[in-house]
């Protein structure tokens, strides 16, 4: 199945195919994780970990994606084209076979397979999955739904189980509730506490600090476990588009931390992501408390 963007439409059965190909993925995951002999621990060029897990994942999702929507495919695990080549594509894939490959080597369960759609420059299809638990996240954007609505859903074992919407953020502060904020289990520099410290200013009530690894922290927000993750190191574009999709179509947003503007995809050579805030309750007068 080839596409262009003005004729995409996902229906039921697409989204049943590309939830069991994550699982698929996270299962392969798992054989290698419930026996760490097999991982096979290797450093890349920038010294980040690489393991058996991460191109079993590859693998099968390189492998089966195309069989479901013949566009181009980007994945931490294979070279990226050329921006030349790859900035006119109207879609493609942008895939992170096992996000948090140092939680899986920590073997704390916090790391996730992340499969987006990205049309037009914007994630629009993603597909959150977590092996340990056989949770799986999922977001759709009305703009490619076959019956026009934004989706925000959870899976367990392939079942759909609730849907997602983040909390909203005014009732929390007419009440001087707390601002329930995610940071990185790894990334936590100065300008992260800095920003931190600006809230505590600005926030009448109490601040609660929690912390998880990959990309839960967008679905953590997305099912209203919190209100805010401020990323303030680098990241790539596949480390966020997924979870972006679920986090936005239950509510929320994810924004350049420099102004607040959306976070948009395949804008240059680099596919590293600027700094960024996921936000819970994308209505909410973040100006105020951020800038």
């Amino acid at each position: 199945m080839s596409v262009t963007s003005a004729v995409l439409k996902i229906d039921q059965a697409f989204v049943e195919k590309i939830i069991a190909i994550a699982r698929a993925a996270g299962a392969a995951i798992l054989t290698i994780y419930n026996a760490p002999e097999t991982s096979d621990i290797q450093s890349k060029s920038d010294d980040s970990p690489l393991t058996a897990a991460d191109l079993a994942a590859h693998h099968l999702i390189a492998r089966e994606l195309p069989k479901l929507l013949d566009v181009p495919m980007i994945s931490e695990e294979s070279a990226a084209p050329a921006f030349s080549e790859r900035k006119d594509w109207p879609a493609y894939w942008l895939i992170d076979p096992l996000d948090g490959t140092r939680e899986f080597i920590a073997r704390n369960g916090q790391f996730t397979v992340n499969i987006a759609l990205v049309v037009g420059g914007v994630p629009r299809l993603g597909v959150v999955h977590v092996p340990v638990t056989d949770e799986t996240y999922f977001g759709l954007d009305e703009s490619i739904a076959l019956d026009k609505q934004t989706r925000a859903e959870k899976y367990l074992a392939g079942s759909l189980t609730s849907t997602l919407h983040s909390r909203k953020l005014a009732p929390r502060l007419a009440a001087q509730e707390s601002l329930d904020i995610l940071m990185s289990l790894r990334h936590v520099g100065e300008e992260a506490m800095a920003l931190v410290s600006k809230l505590r200013v600005r926030w009448p009530g109490p601040l609660q600090s929690l912390s998880a690894g990959s990309s839960l922290k967008f679905c953590w927000i997305a099912e209203g476990r919190a209100d805010f993750y401020p990323r303030l190191a680098p990241t790539s574009e596949w480390d966020t588009a997924a979870a972006q999709v679920v986090l936005s179509a239950a509510g929320g947003s994810v924004v350049r931390a420099s102004d607040l503007q959306p976070l948009r995809y395949n804008t240059k050579d680099s596919l590293l992501n600027p700094f960024f805030y996921a936000l819970g309750d994308a209505s909410f007068d973040w100006q105020s408390l951020l800038l």
